[in-house]
């Protein structure tokens, strides 16, 4: 089995979540433990991404997900490090604009 980790960094005004392995079906719910321990209000939630090499539907799911949900408690969700292929599943499904990047 491929590893997989989630590592939460709370900063003053953000939340680093960092994230390691392919984000898909089954290790989604792993995020979303993560992202509910976390305060959103008014805050920006950083998904550092650099270390997933693989997004399927439920990764992107879940992406837009914690987009509206930031979005609907005054927050920003902002996904950093993207590489490769997920960032063509976002290119693919034109959901790119829908998402803030960072390097």
């Amino acid at each position: 089995m491929p590893s997989f980790d989630v590592h939460v960094s709370d900063y003053l005004e953000r939340t680093v979540i960092t994230v390691v392995g392919e984000l898909d079906f089954d290790t989604c719910p792993q995020i979303t433990l993560a992202t509910n321990t976390v305060i959103i209000r008014n805050r920006t939630l950083c998904l550092n991404l650099a270390g997933v090499p693989f997004l399927d539907a439920s990764g992107l799911g879940l992406l837009q997900g914690l987009d509206r949900y930031a979005g609907e408690h005054g927050g920003l969700l902002e996904l950093s490090g993207l590489q490769t292929q997920p960032r063509r599943v976002l290119e693919l499904t034109g959901t790119r604009p829908q998402f803030r990047m960072t390097a």
